[in-house]
């Protein structure tokens, strides 16, 4: 499996039978991610947050979306298949899991903002298991897996580094590749997330937009 960092919280995961595009937002967006983002064969959104869905750039890709009701009702302009916590997705030898989430909430979010319906995916092709978390705050679970693409903001929206390394542990994951990091408004203490993240004893790499890793 191979997973292509982009802007903020996208990735695009590429397994042996299917390309998965993940949170393809506004954030420091280019024209120039379309012709890749094209490949892929589908489009998973976890929430309503203009920095994880970018509804010009899905109409012109016309790949089928997997999101939740709010985001449906959010941008009626697109089509989305609608998906909720506790839902599975099987394409041929793919499962996806839709997990829960939970976005921190901060007062600007008071008018519209805030999401009242938050979901992650768990992306397994038999082999390995990928979490894509979403922003979300620590919450109980009994979620495996191998690899989590997590958001460690903090200010309120996410998990800070200390919780993030103690959610990854319960987990049981292999390795840990942080997103969520491009916002100049909720800047990550990058400098802490490592020293957090090695105190722990975490395997973990920090992508730039373009890096590829195989998991």
């Amino acid at each position: 499996m191979l997973i292509k960092k982009y802007p903020q919280s996208c990735v695009f995961i590429e397994t042996d039978s299917k390309k998965i595009l993940v949170d393809p937002g506004q954030l420091n967006s280019s024209e120039e991610f379309l012709d890749e983002w094209k490949e892929a064969d589908m489009v998973l959104v976890t929430h309503k947050h203009f920095d994880h869905i970018h509804p010009d750039v899905l109409k012109k890709l016309k790949i089928p979306i997997y999101s939740s009701k709010e985001v449906a009702d959010a941008y009626p302009e697109l089509e989305i298949n609608v998906v909720a916590r506790g839902d599975a997705l099987n394409f041929y030898n793919l499962k996806v899991e839709v997990t829960k989430a939970v976005h921190g909430y901060i007062p600007p979010f008071k008018d519209g903002g805030e999401v009242l319906e938050n979901i992650g995916f768990i992306i397994d092709d038999g082999n390995t298991r990928v979490y894509a978390t979403s922003d979300t705050i620590c919450f109980r679970n009994d979620y495996k897996a191998d690899v989590v693409l997590l958001p460690v903001t903090a200010h309120g929206l996410t998990m800070s580094p200390f919780e993030g390394a103690l959610f990854v542990q319960e987990l049981g994951a292999k390795l840990v590749l942080p997103i969520h990091m491009d916002n100049p408004k909720y800047p990550t203490d990058i400098v802490y997330m490592r020293d957090m993240f090695d105190k722990e004893g975490l395997k973990y790499k920090v992508l730039e937009v373009g890096d590829v890793v195989e998991v």
